[in-house]
């Protein structure tokens, strides 16, 4: 919906305010080989790659981790490392990218890297280099010690579980209760078959398989697996679950609702690494204190774009801002509503505990009055409806000539405003039916009025609202600007007339 999606807008261009996060879990270096196919090996009947090209990058809780760094936030990274070339290839990669790498070296133990084999954008081998997780109780003490340091300073922490060893139920407990005694919040990207070492988060992030093993239903039943899901909440202490869908999107779980975000349809090549992306918008949603609906369809944008992508490749802010301008792009009209949608999006703001400015005019040859009007009153709330005069409205309130625009046409350059969460028409020459239907909490209206003139002005203070006049522009009205153009042609002719 477009005004939950502009509402994120700002915040991405801040880099969300620089926030703050800590990353434990299981890091990994991606390797890629990429080349050209054109024969068949006639050693065996295998396909020959002409290798072209070499690549690395940070993957696992890493690429988590590069997700964050490139939407704008301050990271660090907590987990274990092989003290070996990998490592080191690993924490140079996270440095360039300002993330600050935290890696307890464990002897005789690889950093786990996954080497890709890719011809085109087609995947056709992968060779993974791991060892069986097995950590001493020296390792996990020294883990801990590093994110026990960094914690202070976190606004949100994210446990980045690839069942790689790291995120033990010991260690689990141990980051979330520190977390908890804080206030920071905690969200988890799963791979336990058991939820219960996550308890006391405040947010479980899995995929449907995911979900569907540590509730023991199947994934093809979506209800059912959801509800399950759902029953999960109370005994573990979480907040919400935001269950990625993949072409459906993403489900966010809460213990009396569930919310659906529909997926942003995109050409996929590659969905390696979209959970990454997903949980790390989630978590600056929720660091930045973004209602959980606003951060799943952020996260839908984002996870639309790293899909369209071959291979672990983190997001970048400017990607984000653009396909969010896209998406607000092509869906302008949810802003441009008929009552009864209008009511139910007041409902939702409300439940959010939003302030609902209310104002309305002709809007007729929108000009930089109308403008400051509009930013003015979004001020004095946090959404602005625009309540818009039809075209026979228009004609009764202005004369035969009048609008100049269509109300389609107006409607759609109010909806195109950031200032204006919604515009909706009304037929009668004053506003009244709906004022008294939205009952708003503001009732905005120029400067060229008195208070008592207003209409609906007693109902809104009737039931608690308040009225606000607006200092016009000076001497700029549409009237005056047709009357100006008009006056003006007319003496472009008479000169024309008088050069004849």
């Amino acid at each position: 919906m477009i005004p939950e999606l502009r509402d994120i807008v700002p915040l991405v261009e801040s880099g969300w305010r620089r926030v703050p996060v800590l990353v434990v879990g299981d890091v990994m270096l991606d390797q890629y080989v990429w080349g050209e196919v054109d024969r068949i090996s006639p050693e065996a009947p295998v396909p020959v790659l002409r290798a072209t090209l070499r690549d690395e990058k940070p993957g696992g809780a890493a690429n988590v981790a590069m997700n964050l760094a490139g939407l704008g936030a301050c990271v660090t990274l907590v987990g274990f490392g092989g003290g070996d070339r990998e490592q080191e290839t690993l924490e140079l990669l996270l440095a360039d990218a300002g993330i600050e790498p935290l890696l307890t070296a464990v002897p005789n133990t690889p950093t786990t890297t996954k080497l890709r084999i890719l011809s085109g954008h087609q995947q056709m081998m992968r060779l993974d280099s791991e060892a069986a997780p097995v950590f001493s109780e020296a390792d996990y003490r020294r883990l801990l010690e590093r994110a026990f340091a960094a914690l202070p300073g976190a606004a949100v922490v994210v446990l980045s579980d690839y069942a790689k060893g790291v995120l033990s139920e010991a260690v689990c407990q141990a980051v979330i209760c520190e977390a908890r005694k804080r206030g920071v919040p905690v969200l988890v990207d799963p791979k336990s078959q058991s939820f219960a070492r996550y308890r006391g988060a405040n947010a479980i992030c899995p995929n449907l398989k995911e979900l569907a093993a540590a509730t023991g239903e199947v994934a093809a039943n979506l209800d059912q697996l959801l509800s399950a899901g759902q029953a999960l909440l109370p005994s573990l202490e979480l907040e919400f679950i935001a269950v990625t869908l993949g072409e459906k999107g993403i489900a966010v779980l809460q213990r009396t609702s569930r919310l659906h975000a529909p997926a942003v349809v995109r050409q996929v090549y590659d969905v390696s690494g979209a959970g990454d992306t997903v949980i790390a918008v989630l978590a600056l949603a929720v660091a930045c204190g973004l209602p959980i609906d606003t951060a799943a369809q952020a996260a839908n944008v984002a996870a639309g774009i790293v899909v369209g992508k071959v291979g672990t490749v983190p997001i970048q802010r400017e990607e984000l801002l653009g396909a969010l301008a896209e998406e607000i792009s092509l869906r302008m009209d949810e802003k441009v509503l008929h009552l009864d949608r209008l009511l139910a999006r007041v409902t939702t703001w409300r439940s959010a505990g939003q302030r609902v400015v209310f104002t309305n005019g002709c809007f007729d040859i929108l000009h930089i009055g109308h403008i400051r009007l509009l930013e003015e009153a979004r001020r004095k709330g946090d959404r602005l409806i625009v309540g818009l005069n039809s075209d026979d409205s228009v004609r009764r309130l202005k004369g035969p000539l009048r609008p100049i625009v269509g109300e389609s046409e107006r409607a759609q350059v109010l909806a195109a405003l950031s200032a204006v969460d919604a515009v909706v028409v009304f037929h009668e020459d004053n506003p009244l039916r709906l004022i008294e239907a939205i009952r708003p909490d503001v009732l905005v209206k120029g400067g060229d009025y008195t208070e008592d003139s207003i209409v609906g002005a007693s109902e809104v203070r009737a039931w608690g609202g308040r009225v606000e006049l607006i200092p016009l522009a000076g001497g700029i009205s549409t009237t005056r600007l047709i009357a100006k153009s008009v006056a003006s042609a007319q003496s472009n002719l008479k000169s024309k007339a008088l050069s004849a």
